[in-house]
């Protein structure tokens, strides 16, 4: 009897397996938050009753361990957590009395209007600075020297400086908040400063290796003009290791941008977070993690298939 074989497509197998590991890197994420936060000291129901100034009584506290489940054995304990969290169900926050999974989404949208905004700016400044100055030592070195005192300069400085002359002296920007697009300038600026100083280099290169390739000189050799050959020929050459940066560099933003968003008293989820694990609201505390968690594998997804996009030689292999 003949035995049909139904070919699953590769791109579907490749999708399929990078699927589960996103699955297992969130288990793990999930893993690691549950037992970093048992080893925590202090009592989690004291941070349930108002915080670790509360003047519950014994008999309150005890009627809170029991009610959510504190006392109960951690083989008990964990395999409840993980049930919850495969329902989609994180948990009220110990502080706030609401839904975990409602703050983090009151809160998300700024933050990725922050990191999304800071990152396109960085980029952009990043691609077009390292076209320019490579394989030019003159505007090379000053690019680097630039790139140096970027790096150099902690975020938050750079945020007091951008508001000391655009708000405080120039009156051009708002000094704090989250009102409308001209309050978003000077955080974006921040951030899109140490992103550019990183990415620069990384970008500036691999234009240079492109350019001594020898495509580069059959490029010329057919009458393309400079500009052509690097914009056309040697970024793209240079794309992937600038893709795999920005991508770890996005997915760090989106969890890092607690900095920015304190000097410019803007919300999001770095003011979450840090309110969070200062009060021991540990269901918040998990819904963070695991909302980054989750973004860099959905990054990590993105990027491999803009690999293949700028690259055809890497679907080749994969076959």
């Amino acid at each position: 009897m003949a035995r049909l074989l139904i070919r699953v497509p590769e791109p579907l197998r490749w999708l399929a397996g990078r699927l589960v590991l996103a699955l297992v890197v969130m288990w793990g994420a999930a893993t690691i938050t549950f037992a970093g936060l048992l080893l925590i000291p202090g009592d989690p129901a004291r941070a349930v009753a108002g915080g670790v100034a509360a003047t519950a009584s014994p008999e309150v506290l005890a009627r809170i361990r029991s009610e959510y489940g504190f006392d109960d054995p951690i083989l008990v304990r964990y395999p409840r957590f993980l049930g919850r969290l495969l329902r989609g169900d994180l948990g009220v926050s110990y502080q706030q009395h609401r839904s975990v999974l409602s703050i983090i989404t009151e809160q998300l949208w700024p933050t990725i209007t922050l990191a999304v905004g800071g990152m396109t700016l960085g980029l952009l400044l990043a691609v077009g600075l390292a076209l320019v100055t490579a394989d030019r030592p003159r505007p090379r070195a000053i690019a680097q020297t630039a790139e140096f005192v970027a790096l150099s300069m902690p975020t938050f400085w750079i945020g007091f400086l951008l508001l000391a002359l655009f708000s405080f002296h120039w009156h051009v920007f708002p000094v704090l908040g989250n009102n409308g697009i001209a309050a978003l300038v000077l955080p974006v600026i921040t951030l899109a400063i140490a992103v550019t100083g990183v990415l620069s280099q990384v970008a500036r290169e691999g234009i240079e290796q492109a350019l001594d390739q020898p495509f580069s000189l059959t490029v010329r050799a057919r009458g393309a003009t400079e500009t052509r050959v690097r914009v056309r020929h040697a970024l793209r050459h240079a794309a992937l290791p600038v893709l795999t940066l920005s991508g770890w560099m996005f997915g760090n933003l989106l969890g890092g941008v607690v900095v920015v968003e304190t000097v410019f008293a803007r919300q999001g989820l770095g003011q979450v977070l840090v309110t969070a694990v200062r009060g021991r609201d540990y269901p918040v505390v998990t819904g963070v993690v695991l909302l980054t968690a989750g973004t860099f594998s959905v990054i990590s997804i993105g990027l491999d298939v803009l690999y293949r996009i700028v690259d055809p030689r890497i679907r080749e292999v994969a076959r």
